[in-house]
């Protein structure tokens, strides 16, 4: 049975640990923390806590480091959360409030979770299962040449240029516009694909063949935009991390450039009541990232279910601090959507 003392001694041990990555001793928690004991007293605690498998020896009479148990145990009851400053929090209202659209908002909320957290930052883009066509629009570029554009409910604007096969006239384009919305306006994204499929059915048979390469874009962009990805900053934060992996980091790198086992992690993973997941070391070990720590956050926004955003680095990290950034910048990433949560 391990003591409330020793229990405080894994949090200094951890809390050291990840500031120096030097393993820690008695007597430097002896003569840095305030425990009213002596070093032996200490080293009777730590002798506790490596007999739980809590802490462990890296090398031969060295100082101690927490193991995956004792970092899981650390963030399910001894972390205490820092909470942000004012100035952090400032940073990512000012950050995100100024992004324009969707994409502009994701990308600005995964470098700046990079950048609080010095860690790989994972945003999973918003899944449009539950998004409706909101509004289609063709725009010509040059009488060969079109821009296809489609708005959702979610706020969501995906554009693309396509080549037609024959000239197209303004009048061609207006009706083309009209008939795109009366057929797609309002529809889910499941629906809206199949619905584009007969479009090129409604017009004289001259103009069908564009219509058709039209419509096959359309259905390209509702189907692109139901899929999952996600949006990936601060990997170079991995090879500065290096030494904290014992083997390669070259699968975790891999993991990092597919997203597919990412994306599965993600899926798998429930928050706590503290609307976080962690996930840590040996626990990931059946994705291939045994040496890895993975914090996760949902976050909402109008017409979308939740998705995932996180953090993914060394399992020695600021887990304290890197939590509390997560859970903040997911619910800033969710009011900024439209959702009515609001961060604290």
């Amino acid at each position: 049975m391990v003591s409330e003392r020793s229990l405080e001694v894994l949090r200094v041990i951890v809390q050291d640990y990840v500031a120096s990555r030097e393993p820690v001793g008695s007597k430097s928690i002896a003569e840095r923390h305030s425990f009213g004991v002596s070093a032996a007293t200490i080293r009777n605690d730590m002798a506790l806590l490596e007999e739980e498998e809590l802490i462990t020896a890296p090398h031969t009479s060295s100082g101690r480091v927490p193991t995956d148990k004792g970092y899981r145990l650390f963030v399910d009851h001894l972390a205490d959360l820092r909470p942000l400053s004012p100035a952090q929090r400032h940073a990512i209202e000012t950050f995100l409030d100024s992004s324009v659209d969707v994409d502009d908002v994701l990308a600005r909320t995964v470098r700046l979770l990079s950048q609080l957290t010095h860690q790989v930052a994972l945003v999973q883009y918003p899944s449009l299962s539950q998004a409706r066509v909101r509004h289609v629009e063709v725009v010509s570029l040059t009488p060969r040449r079109l821009m296809t554009v489609v708005i959702t409910d979610s706020g969501h604007v995906d554009q693309r240029v396509v080549d037609v096969p024959a000239e197209i006239d303004d009048a061609l384009i207006a009706e083309l516009r009209t008939r795109l919305n009366e057929a797609v306006g309002g529809l889910g994204l499941t629906e809206a694909a199949s619905a584009l499929t007969g479009v090129a059915d409604r017009f004289p048979p001259e103009h069908a063949p564009t219509v058709s390469v039209v419509a096959g874009i359309l259905r390209d962009q509702v189907t692109a935009n139901r899929q999952e990805k996600l949006l990936i900053a601060g990997a170079a934060n991995l090879v500065r991390t290096e030494d904290d992996f014992h083997g390669s980091i070259l699968p975790v790198l891999e993991a990092v450039e597919e997203q597919v086992v990412l994306l599965r992690l993600f899926s798998e993973m429930e928050a706590d009541q503290r609307g976080v997941t962690v996930s840590i070391g040996r626990e990931n070990e059946s994705f291939g990232l045994g040496e890895t720590s993975i914090l996760a956050s949902g976050y909402s926004g109008i017409g979308t279910s939740v998705s995932r955003l996180g953090v993914l680095g060394p399992t020695r990290m600021d887990y304290s601090s890197n939590i509390s950034a997560v859970r903040a910048v997911a619910r800033y990433l969710s009011r900024t959507l439209g959702d009515s949560g609001s961060a604290d």
